[in-house]
Formats: structure tokens, C-alpha cells, sequence
């Protein structure tokens, strides 16, 4: 949501009301709090600047694990926040309801000690980024830098009745923190602004940690049980299992469902449906906390529903339903894509804790054991890719009927609906078909089979563009959706190039060299979308194809260099057995995907050509190895 207008955050606050949420967060906005308030502080615009993250880094900034990534912001960034911030305010109140602001849990600059003279515990680095300091709860100066902070909020956005706080996030515990009397210092901080506000507070990882909430009365907080349906900690089996639960705090019931916005069709159907339905004390209502909305609709549908449920109910009749629903007809192809789907991708059982989708083998840097794009997903097959390809054949099979020229068939919306679910079924088909033809595609290099090699590789590289292609038909698949909304929030050509970048770098590389590389932030927040496949992944795969058939081929003239000679000849015995080993390609990513974010050429929102076609035309190619794409683009 790093570049959302208002228009389409009004679309979102809809969306939710329609879906029963009355306790959205609403953290747009919050570096103009941050901004306002460091300056009174004593910090400079150029410090501040220095300490604020770029628009597409803002989250990671406020959960205190960088600091000025993607800046200096622009003073219009502010301007254009503060204003945004306040229609959002004013249409989630009009609605009926209580937004959760931001509250105040210690953070301040890493230099605060220098600076300010504060007494803080350094939370040192994450995966290559300098994290902000925590200011320690006994320093004298706590209380009145989180009333400064309040009065900041307060004189921008109002009171809440919730205010959201993180402390210490995804960080091990330091003995120079008195976890307790950090607790008592951010709720009275809190409390001070409104007594009846109640702390919302991540159940993540560590966090809540005892130490810090066990004397908190009931009611004053308020914990999201963050991954509920995969890893929760209300007190089931499970990873992070409290045999306890949160004790006497109430807590809510969350769906997290995706890590990165990745695109991929996943879901937990079945674990969902159990966890939802065992003991649950105290628990208040659900949540969502997706780290990306804008995929998976089946899922945030079927979470939705479950309060209205008292009894638990089979994903079989569940989904049987929601075919009628999403598309206004009753169709047997069509309910029997969803079961496949159901019964598959959308049912990673309990035990696979792996963080959303399986991710494309189109989005992972090239090698010669690729299997997860990202280096955090924790991904282990789960499902046979015959499913996915058998949903994609059936959902194919019945276009001409609701999408040809008698379109009476089916309701508008409901064609809609199926036009986006045809491309994304499609879609997934095929990235799970590329994830094999890549496994041959390596068996004959390993084989040293070099003719079938070109052949297998050209076919790999023709997939990844066919879904290039298949993407384009749809909007929400294209990158210039998400380039161009960064574009469209820059008044100048220099706010305009700074946020393009921040958006470009988010999705691919997301750090500089040390924090892709090493610190193994590159392709988080992949995406398969059309204009990145062809000019970004695709780069990555040619190259890659490429550097192997090239190896393949000088090893077939002699090598004398090998024994000794030129360069090599002053390595050792052991140094020269070690090179007569198969080497491993080794080709620097980072400077073919710097690149790309960079450059400014421009992405289009328009669609391009007929998802039903070009659907079908990927229906053919994976049935039938047709396509029309002839040697690549």
C-alpha cells in the first residue's frame, strides 16, 4: 500500500466495512508524527531525512529494523501523507470504525546517545541495515519524549481508542532492558492520552513476552495472534505454542496468509478451518495481517465467514458456495477447478511451515539446485503441479461458454471475477510446469547432453515469456500498476524518479549490494508480473543458460590452463585437483538487476491482448508444447 491514493484506499476502507473489519490499522501518515517530532527534538530536516525511510520502506522503518532506506523524503511526501491520512481517518470513523493509530514504544534514532544524551539499548543490525536504538523505559526523558510523540499524533489525527505497538520486535532479549517496567512505561504513556485506549500488540515470536505483560490488566491489551492458521500461540499444538496462551489478555484470531505480496495461489484450508474451531479462551474476533492483500480472494472470503459460523463446516461445501457466489453461475467445470484447488495448493497441511506461496521458479536467481526464490519462505512441497495444470485445463474448458459472444451466460461481475481467476489459475499452471522443465533443463547439463540442454533451456525461457505475455491481460499482473502509482505520487521529476526507484528496489534487489547479497533481502518481495518477467527475471535466466552451455562447451577443447600453466601456474597440486571438480557457475546477479532499478523506462497499466486467448494459447503449449512465440520476445 506503499503508494495508494485515495481513491484507492477508499475502495480498500469498503472493502473491509463490507467484510466486517471495525478495527482497521491506519499507520498512513506516521513520519509526519516522526518528522514533527524529532525537529522539536533538535534534530535537523537533514537528520531527519537521514533517519526516515523511503515511501516503499516505511514499514520496515516503524517496526524498527532500518533507518532512511529509500529517503530523504521530499517535504510534499509529508503534505501529501497528512492529508491522505486525514480522508482515511474520516471515512473509517463515518463507517463505524476505530482505527489503530501508532503509539510510542521507545524507538528513537541510533544516534540518541550522542545526540540527545538518552540512555538507550543499540538493537545493532538487521540483514545489513542499521536498526534505530530503543530508548530505555528508566531513562528520565522516556515520559516526556512519549508525550511529545502523543501530542505530535494527537494534534495530526485525533485520539484512538487502540493504539498499535511493537516493542523490541524480531530482536533477542537484552538484560539491559526491564522488559516489566517497559511495559508500565509505554502503557502509561498510552493511558495518558486516553485511560480507556487499549495496546494492540503483534503475538509474534517473542513477542508478547511475559516479563512485559503479565501484571497488565484484562482488557488494556489486545494481541493479534499473528499466523493463526499455520504456527499460532493461543495454546495448540504448534512451533511457538504457549501452553498458556495469553493468559488473561484477549486476543484475536489473524490470517497472515502471505509474506512478501507474493503472487501465488496458497492457502490452508483445512488447518484454517481446524484452528479456528479448537478452544479458544478469550479470544475476541479475527484478523487479518497479511503482509500484502491483492491475491488469494478465496482466502480472505473464506476468513470473513468464520465469525458468522458457529459450527465448522468442510472447504468441499464451503467452495461449492463460493463458485455461485464469485461468479453468479453453478457450473460443474468449474466447482470441480475449485475442488482440485482445494484439495491442493489451497490445503498446505499442518507441519509445512512455510511462509505464503510457492514461489515461482521464474522469480529465484539462477543455480543448479533452485527451488525457493526468496531466502525466507522455508518452502516444502506439498502438492502434485498435475493439480494446478488440471484446475488451469478445467477452467479453460467452459471460456467460450461465459466469455465468447453470447456473454448473457454469466453476470458481468461474475466475468469479471472468472477473467481474473482464469489468468491466475493459468498462471500458477504453468510457473508449476517451468519448475519441472527447469529440473530437466538441469539433468541435462549434469548429463552433458548439450543439444537437448539448448532445447530445454530455449523451452524454459519460452515459458517464462509465454507467462509474461499471459500476465499482461490483466492489470493487476502488470509492474507499471505498481510503478505507475509511485509515478503518479511525485509532483516533480525528481519526487517522481526517487519514488519509482523506491518501488523498483522493493520488489527485486530491496537492499544495496551487501543487504541483497548477504544479508539475503534480494527477491523478498518478488513478484511475477508482467514487464518484470521479460526484462528483469528473464535477464537472470538467459544469462544463466547462457554461462552454462558456454562452460559446456570450452570443456570440450583442451584446457591446458588446467594443468598448471598461465594463470595458474603458481597453484598447488591440491588448488588444481580442486578446479578439475565440475565448477559451479557463478555470475554476479546484482549487476544485471541494479540495473533495472535504475532505469526509467516507463510500464504501462493498459491490459494487452485477450486473457482468454492468450490463456488458452498457454493451455495448448502445456498440453500440447504449441506456442506461437517464436525464439524467445
Amino acid at each position: 500500500m506503499a503508494f495508494w491514493d485515495w481513491k484507492r484506499w477508499e475502495k480498500e476502507i469498503d472493502w473491509m466495512a463490507l467484510h466486517g473489519i471495525n478495527m482497521p490499522l491506519a499507520i498512513v501518515g506516521e513520519e509526519c508524527v516522526w518528522r514533527n517530532m524529532l525537529l522539536k527534538l533538535g534534530y535537523t530536516e537533514k537528520e531527519v531525512g537521514e533517519f526516515i525511510a523511503g515511501p516503499a520502506f516505511l514499514a520496515w522503518w516503524e517496526m524498527n529494523n532500518l533507518e532512511g532506506w529509500g529517503g530523504p523524503l521530499p517535504t510534499s511526501w509529508y503534505a501529501r501523507q497528512e492529508k491522505l491520512q486525514k480522508q482515511i481517518l474520516a471515512r473509517m470513523k463515518q463507517l463505524g470504525m476505530h482505527p489503530v493509530l501508532p503509539g510510542y514504544c521507545g524507538m528513537v534514532p541510533h544516534d540518541a546517545k550522542e545526540k540527545l544524551g538518552l540512555n538507550v539499548a543499540d538493537a545493532g543490525l538487521w540483514n545489513g541495515f542499521q536498526r534505530p536504538a530503543n530508548l530505555l523505559p528508566t531513562d528520565a526523558r522516556f515520559s516526556e519524549i512519549a508525550t511529545l510523540y502523543y501530542n505530535e499524533l494527537t494534534k495530526l489525527f485525533g485520539k484512538a481508542d487502540y493504539y498499535s505497538m511493537d516493542p523490541f520486535h524480531e530482536s533477542n532479549d537484552d538484560p539491559n532492558i526491564d522488559y516489566a517496567k517497559a511495559g508500565q512505561a509505554m502503557m502509561q504513556a498510552m493511558k495518558r492520552v486516553n485511560p480507556k485506549a487499549v495496546w494492540v500488540i503483534q503475538g509474534w515470536t517473542e513477542n508478547p513476552r511475559e516479563a512485559m505483560v503479565d501484571d497488565m490488566k484484562t482488557g488494556d491489551l489486545l494481541v493479534l495472534d499473528l499466523f493463526s492458521e499455520c504456527r499460532p500461540m493461543f495454546g495448540i499444538p504448534s512451533i511457538w505454542k504457549r501452553e498458556q496462551g495469553y493468559k488473561q489478555h484477549q486476543w484475536l484470531f489473524c490470517l497472515l496468509e502471505n509474506f512478501g505480496a507474493n503472487v501465488g495461489l496458497h492457502g490452508r484450508m483445512d488447518q484454517l478451518l481446524s484452528n479456528f474451531y479448537s478452544s479458544k479462551k478469550n479470544c475476541k474476533g479475527i484478523g487479518f495481517t497479511m503482509e500484502g492483500s491483492e491475491n488469494n480472494p478465496v482466502m480472505f472470503e473464506l476468513m470473513s465467514e468464520l465469525p458468522w459460523r458457529p459450527e465448522k463446516f468442510t472447504k468441499e461445501q464451503w467452495v461449492k458456495n463460493y463458485v455461485k457466489a464469485r461468479y453468479g453461475v453453478e457450473d460443474e467445470a468449474i466447482e470441480k477447478a475449485w475442488l482440485t484447488l482445494a484439495k491442493s495448493i489451497y490445503n498446505c497441511p499442518a507441519g509445512n511451515n512455510q511462509q505464503g506461496p510457492h514461489e515461482s521458479i521464474f522469480c529465484g536467481r539462477p543455480t543448479l539446485n533452485n527451488f525457493q526464490a526468496s531466502s525466507w519462505s522455508k518452502m516444502k512441497n506439498y502438492y502434485d503441479p498435475a493439480m494446478t495444470k488440471k484446475a488451469a485445463k478445467l477452467m479453460n474448458s467452459v471460456v467460450e461458454k461465459y466469455c465468447g459472444n453470447d456473454r448473457s451466460a454469466m453476470p458481468l461481475s461474475g466475468r469479471e471475477n472468472f477473467e481474473y481467476d482464469l489468468v491466475d489459475i493459468t498462471r500458477q499452471a504453468l510457473a508449476d510446469q517451468a519448475r519441472l522443465q527447469y529440473q530437466k533443463t538441469i539433468a541435462d547439463y549434469k548429463a552433458f547432453s548439450r543439444k537437448q540442454f539448448d532445447r530445454d533451456a530455449e523451452r524454459f525461457l519460452q515459458m517464462l515469456l509465454l507467462q509474461d505475455k499471459l500476465l499482461g491481460t490483466r492489470t493487476e499482473f502488470r509492474v507499471g500498476h505498481w510503478t505507475q502509482a509511485a509515478l503518479n505520487a511525485g509532483t516533480t521529476a525528481e519526487e517522481k524518479k526517487l519514488y519509482e526507484w523506491n518501488a523498483r528496489v522493493q520488489i527485486t534487489t530491496w537492499g544495496n549490494r551487501y543487504c541483497a547479497d548477504t544479508g539475503g533481502l534480494r527477491d523478498y518481495a518478488h513478484k511475477e508480473w508482467q514487464g518484470l518477467l521479460k526484462d528483469f527475471y528473464y535477464v537472470r535466466w538467459k544469462s544463466y543458460f547462457d554461462a552454462l552451455a558456454a562452460q559446456m562447451k570450452a570443456q570440450t577443447a583442451p584446457q591446458p590452463e588446467l594443468l598448471g600453466g598461465g594463470l595458474n601456474a603458481t597453484k598447488t597440486a591440491a588448488e588444481l585437483f580442486a578446479m578439475a571438480l565440475p565448477q559451479e557457475v557463478k555470475l554476479d546477479y546484482y549487476a544485471m538487476e541494479e540495473p533495472w532499478t535504475l532505469d526509467q523506462t516507463p510500464y504501462s497499466v493498459a491490459p494487452e491482448g485477450s486473457p482468454v486467448d492468450v490463456a488458452k494459447e498457454v493451455i495448448d503449449f502445456m498440453f500440447n508444447g504449441q506456442c506461437s512465440m517464436v525464439n524467445g520476445k
